[in-house]
């Protein structure tokens, strides 16, 4: 069988019958003797592929119907954070930062990001903490530490600390209930009353005992058919507001697939009449990211620090564009203050 010649330019995959080149371009210099030296290996041109597929992608014509027009935009916020550098998100965690002194860094935890890695988690927060120490103070900068967590798909305030025992004592607060803890939430449906305590245990799967667990809530604003509350958790068992509000409650939090149905785990049903203000179809809800947000903590005086330290948190962009789609208000006192959105709350 003869050599290929130096002029066929045009690689095939094999199954596929789709060529390279209608993907990208072999130039002439490429394949010439003056670039031979510097010819790409197998991973090189896999990763140029990737990157021309990518900007084919991007160069996608904006659909016409707005409901595919709401669902794409969806899908791109939910799928963001799945691929940036380590290097990329520190700064964009860094442009959030809510707080920071000799003690503390308070940032502002995006949408979609764990806290922790684990099974088919790429990037998570705790990944970057050495990055975004360098970046705050030198490359000598030890890496900071976590104080507490929130869930992957939870935005809101998340307290950090340079020292290993500032952090414990941070932790220490938290589990011994000395930290106020307010979250905001869009729910489905309307709780009655609007105001009130749910105090109802929790069991994890793995658990046999069930964990007290104790919510108060407070409706801000309602529809017929949605709300928005204020709600302020006492104590800090996993997944408990989400749990209480869906099945204490029976308002499951806008955008909890997990949490709204009692027997199945499948995309939230939502009315016709949501659906509508909210510009989807039901098929495509499992686009819709949860809307729960951590909007302040207090925590009090420690160490050096005398008075306690109010921390409040903007909603992300997704959460205030639901607001006003569902026709939701929020306080009047919090307009001002929301109605700027910093560098993460852009999302």
């Amino acid at each position: 069988m003869a050599a290929p010649s130096s002029s066929a330019v045009g690689l095939w995959i094999r199954g596929t019958g789709q060529s390279l080149g209608s993907l990208f371009t072999l130039t002439k210099p490429f394949c010439s003797a003056a670039a031979a030296s510097k010819s790409l290996n197998a991973q090189q041109l896999a990763e140029r592929l990737r990157a021309q597929k990518r900007e084919q992608k991007t160069k996608k014509p904006m659909p016409t119907n707005p409901v595919q027009r709401r669902v794409q935009e969806l899908v791109r916020f939910t799928q963001q954070l799945q691929r940036v550098h380590p290097n990329v998100l520190a700064k964009a965690l860094s442009r959030g930062i809510l707080h920071q002194d000799k003690d503390l860094v308070v940032i502002n935890k995006p949408y979609g990001l764990p806290v922790h890695g684990g099974p088919g988690v790429q990037l998570c927060i705790s990944d970057v903490l050495p990055i975004l120490a360098k970046m705050l103070h030198g490359h000598k900068a030890e890496p900071l530490h976590l104080c507490h967590r929130l869930d992957k798909e939870t935005t809101g305030v998340m307290v950090l600390a340079w020292e290993k025992d500032v952090a414990h004592q941070i932790q220490e607060l938290f589990r011994t209930r000395q930290v106020a803890k307010k979250y905001w939430a869009i729910t489905v449906r309307v709780p009655v009353p609007s105001a009130g305590v749910v105090d109802i245990p929790i069991m994890e799967k793995e658990v046999r005992n069930a964990h007290v667990a104790v919510t108060q809530y407070q409706v801000l604003s309602s529809t017929l058919s949605s709300a928005f509350l204020e709600l302020q958790p006492i104590t800090g068992i996993k997944h408990q507001l989400r749990v209480h509000l869906s099945f204490g409650l029976d308002c499951p939090i806008l955008g909890d697939h997990k949490y709204s149905d009692w027997s199945s785990l499948a995309p939230q049903k939502l009315s016709v009449g949501t659906l509508k203000k909210l510009g989807l179809e039901q098929s495509k809800t499992r686009h819709i990211p949860l809307h729960l947000h951590a909007r302040q903590l207090i925590l009090p005086a420690l160490g050096s620090r005398k008075e306690e330290l109010n921390l409040v948190c903007k909603l992300p962009h997704f959460f205030v564009h639901s607001l006003r789609r569902l026709g939701l208000e929020m306080p009047s006192q919090d307009q001002n203050r929301d109605s700027e959105l910093g560098p993460l709350g852009a999302q």
